[in-house]
């Protein structure tokens, strides 16, 4: 099956999946952030909880992490397949193993999220260890995919 594509678009799509990745970092940075303002609510007492409650940081990081399981998987993906359409093969590298690595982990974490809210800390525990993991992989990614994104742009 060939994809036939002007060379203008195909040159273009080359930097979608980056500017996605990138947008999700700070996405991943900020959900990182309301997750532990959800740690820290729940071991606040008195009143210190009655206004860190009033955040609703709960509910604003369970939001953004369906946001960034969503992105993360149709990103790779994409990424995925612009690589393919511009190139004919996937590069098996560090950087597509590293971002399949992150797709699972990510699935993972948001399958604990039925135990969490049952109270389960193994579950609590093992969501915060997988997303620290995914932070430095996407941290690393990032670094790759720059000097991805410099050989494409070197090649033009």
């Amino acid at each position: 099956m060939s994809l036939e594509m002007s060379a203008p678009v195909k040159y273009w799509l080359n930097f979608f999946h980056p500017l996605i990745m990138w947008v999700l970092l700070a996405l991943s940075l900020y959900a990182a952030y309301l997750g532990l303002q959800v740690q820290r609510t729940r071991n606040a007492q008195g009143e210190e909880k009655k206004e860190l409650i009033k955040g609703r940081y709960n509910v604003r990081h369970y939001q953004i992490g369906s946001i960034l399981l969503a992105l993360m998987v149709t990103g790779a993906i994409g990424g995925m397949a612009v690589t393919y359409i511009n190139n004919g093969k996937l590069f098996v590298g560090p950087h597509l193993l590293a971002g399949l690595g992150m797709t699972g982990l990510i699935a993972f974490s948001a399958a604990l999220s039925p135990y969490m809210q049952k109270g389960a800390n193994w579950a609590r525990v093992s969501h915060i260890l997988i997303n620290f993991v995914i932070l430095g992989l996407f941290t690393w990614q990032a670094i790759t995919g720059v000097q991805i994104v410099q050989r494409i742009l070197s090649q033009a």
